[in-house]
C-alpha cells in the first residue's frame, strides 16, 4: 500500500534546472498549485510562515508543524534573517536537510532588517544573503524579498546586487515587501533602463480586517506588472481564527493584545458572516478568511504562521475551499 508520505513525494516531485527546481506537479496537484507571477515557480496556495520558529516554536514544534504542511501538500516555507535573529532560518534549514527534500520546497526569505547587516545597500544585501544560504543550509533561495524600502540607497545599487545574486545562481526569482505603488512603478522603469532581471513578487499586509493599504493602488500597479500577491498578516494576529471575540479572550493570550484593534463592531460583524460561511461548508473561520484571500486577482499563497501542528490543517485546507459568489460578496460588503 502507497503511504501518505509516499503519495506526497511523487505529488510534488520537482524537475532540476541549472538554477533550481521548477516544479512539474502532476495533474493532481495542478488545479491547486498556482504560478507565481511571471516566474516559473507553481507554490501552494498557503504559505507556511517562519515567523514563530525560534521564538514561541522550538525545535520540536517547528518540525512537527512543517511536517504537517509537507504532507497536506505545502510546498512553500516564508521566513526572513530577522525572525528569530536568524534561528528561523537554521531550523528550516535543518528540517530540509533531515527530511531531504530542499528540492521539493519553494522558499522565500527576506533581507533588509537584520541586525548584523541592516539596509539595503549592495554590500549589507549581498552579505544579508550568503548568510542566509549558510543558516538555510541551500546554495539558492527560490525567492527574496526586499524586507523594507531603504530610501538611502539608490534604487539601482539594491537592483544590480540582486540581478548579480541571480545571475550567480544563489537567488532565482525576487520581490518586495512594504513597498508603495510608486516604488513598484521605479523598481520596474529601472529594471527595464539596466536590463536586469524584474520583479515577479509583492508581500503585503492584506487581509478581511485590513484592506485599505492593498486594494487600490498598490492592486494596480500588481496587476499591471503580473506580480505574485502573498498577503501577509493574512488572519489579522490570530483575530480570524475566531479565537477572540471579547476582551477576556485577548486576556487569556500573551500575544493577544496584536488582534485587541479588532475586537469591536466592525470585527463581530465581520465573524458573524465568517462563522456562518464556515458552517455551511463544515470548515473553521480561519479556512474561510484565507480562502477569500484567495478568491481576489493576483493572490498566489497567503502568509500564516502556526504554533501547533494540529493548527495546520485549518491553514491548508483553504487551498480546496471554493467559496460561493454570493460568499465572497458578502464578505466583501461586511469588511468594507
Amino acid at each position: 500500500m502507497t503511504s501518505v508520505m509516499d503519495t506526497r513525494m511523487a505529488d510534488t516531485k520537482l524537475a532540476t534546472t541549472s538554477t533550481g527546481p521548477v516544479a512539474s506537479s502532476p495533474s493532481a496537484l495542478r488545479s491547486v498549485n498556482r504560478q507565481l507571477g511571471a516566474s516559473d515557480l507553481h507554490v501552494f496556495p498557503l504559505a507556511m510562515s517562519g515567523n514563530v520558529f525560534g521564538w514561541t516554536s522550538d525545535v520540536v514544534a517547528t518540525n512537527a508543524i512543517l511536517d504537517s504542511y509537507a504532507d497536506a501538500g505545502g510546498n512553500f516555507i516564508d521566513t526572513a534573517d530577522s525572525y528569530a535573529a536568524g534561528r528561523s532560518e537554521i531550523m528550516i534549514g535543518n528540517w530540509m536537510r533531515d527530511r531531504r527534500n530542499r528540492r521539493d520546497m519553494v522558499v522565500a526569505t527576506k533581507v533588509g532588517k537584520s541586525a548584523d547587516n541592516p539596509g539595503l545597500s549592495a554590500r549589507a544585501l549581498t552579505a544579508s544573503v550568503h548568510a542566509s544560504l549558510e543558516r538555510l543550509r541551500t546554495g539558492y533561495v527560490d525567492l527574496l524579498y526586499l524586507h523594507v524600502d531603504d530610501e538611502s540607497v539608490p534604487f539601482e545599487e539594491t537592483l544590480f546586487a540582486v540581478d548579480e545574486l541571480i545571475r550567480a545562481g544563489k537567488v532565482r526569482y525576487f520581490g518586495v515587501s512594504d513597498h508603495t505603488g510608486n516604488r513598484l512603478i521605479e523598481a520596474r522603469i529601472a529594471s527595464g533602463q539596466m536590463g536586469i532581471a524584474p520583479m515577479v513578487a509583492l508581500q503585503n499586509h492584506y487581509n478581511l480586517m485590513h484592506r485599505g493599504e492593498y486594494e487600490g493602488d498598490l492592486a494596480r500597479v500588481a496587476d499591471r506588472q503580473g506580480l505574485g500577491v502573498m498577503p501577509r498578516f493574512a488572519l489579522a494576529s490570530g483575530f480570524l481564527t475566531g479565537k477572540y471575540r471579547s476582551r477576556g479572550d485577548l486576556a487569556k493570550n500573551e500575544r493577544g493584545g496584536e488582534a485587541a484593534k479588532y475586537v469591536n463592531r466592525r470585527g463581530h460583524k465581520v465573524l458573524s458572516v465568517l462563522d456562518r460561511v464556515a458552517a455551511s461548508h463544515e470548515a473553521s473561520v480561519a479556512t474561510v478568511a484565507l480562502a477569500w484571500l484567495l478568491t481576489k486577482p493576483n493572490v498566489v499563497a497567503p502568509v500564516a504562521s502556526a504554533s501547533r501542528p494540529e493548527q495546520v490543517a485549518d491553514l491548508t485546507a483553504a487551498a480546496r475551499l471554493q467559496l460561493t459568489r454570493a460568499q465572497v460578496a458578502e464578505l466583501d460588503r461586511v469588511s468594507a
